[in-house]
């Protein structure tokens, strides 16, 4: 079969750490160009920006988007302007809206909307622990040191950079793939640092169409270990996904994972083919509308300053 041929925009942390390699042992995509102001991939052509990719390279056939949320946005349109496919790192894009006209966009090529988390190892555990089972009760508690997992990345505490929900929808991304019942946000309490946009810390109360309760504890301050859990209380007994859904547990105590060496981003490539095959985009955005709707009910904590 045929590889498809991909450009990767943006060759920063996630990209490095998760796409590349990925990408190099795939039997479906062939890597063929990358876009990158500030970055190269060594035996990989590089240009300056989406267009110049493109332009010299009209074999590429879908790309995949790693710049920040903001300039995700233009170079997705670009990309779409001229029938490639487009996968896009989570979040989709900076607004709600900015990511309804990406999905609304795609004519000719389809977009796939990336929520890598949802192929974790231990998220199929998840849902077949759930199955007929009653919620009662749902707690996300998503920690992790932004120096760590952002050193330096300035812009993700500006405006449209998402601050801790960067991290904290992936535990959205989770929930409302396991759960999709239509839920509401009730409140939001966001805890910004003085002289940034966005925030470090955030407290959320979400209730499901059911009025089954979720409590959501999000911080991007945590040092030493970092803590990406979701606990679902059943009327008899307990699930909780750990390490971001790379492990469980059921009541308390720590099971096998069947598929451990499995990685997110194979999941989140198969998918993507399956989409280019099919023809039919993935834009799923509710995970964007509870961060949406966060921001706009957010009642405001002032933080010190914040540097990295």
């Amino acid at each position: 079969m045929t590889k498809i041929k991909l450009g990767l925009g943006g060759v920063g942390k996630i990209a490095r750490d998760q796409h590349l390699p990925v990408l190099a042992a795939s039997s479906t995509f062939e890597l063929v160009a990358v876009a990158s102001r500030n970055a190269t991939v060594p035996g990989i052509p590089c240009y300056r920006d989406m267009s110049e990719m493109l332009s010299s390279h009209p074999e590429i056939e879908a790309v995949t988007l790693c710049t920040p949320p903001g300039p995700r946005e233009l170079d997705a349109r670009i990309a779409l302007g001229r029938g490639v496919h487009v996968l896009l790192e989570k979040p989709p894009a900076a607004s709600l809206g900015a990511a309804l006209e990406l999905a609304a966009f795609s004519g000719r090529a389809v977009v796939s909307m990336s929520w890598h988390s949802r192929h974790a190892p231990a998220v199929e555990s998840a849902r077949e622990w759930l199955r007929g089972r009653d919620v009662r009760e749902v707690m996300i508690d998503w920690r992790e040191d932004i120096r760590v997992w952002h050193p330096g990345q300035d812009w993700i505490l500006d405006a449209g950079g998402m601050g801790v929900f960067d991290p904290g929808i992936n535990a959205l991304s989770i929930l409302t793939d396991l759960l999709p019942e239509p839920m509401v946000l009730e409140s939001s309490q966001l805890g910004v640092p003085e002289g940034r946009q966005a925030p470090l810390k955030a407290e959320l109360v979400l209730r499901t169409q059911r009025d089954v309760p979720i409590r959501a504890s999000f911080d991007f301050l945590q040092t030493g270990a970092q803590t990406w859990t979701i606990r679902f209380v059943a009327r008899d007994s307990e699930f909780t996904l750990t390490n971001g859904g790379a492990g469980f547990r059921t009541n308390g105590i720590d099971q096998s994972v069947r598929s451990s060496r499995h990685h997110e981003y194979e999941g989140v490539y198969k998918r993507f083919a399956n989409c280019i095959r099919s023809g039919t985009s993935d834009c799923d955005l509710r995970p964007l509308q509870i961060v949406a709707d966060a921001f706009m009910l957010g009642r405001h904590e002032a933080l010190p300053a914040f540097t990295f």
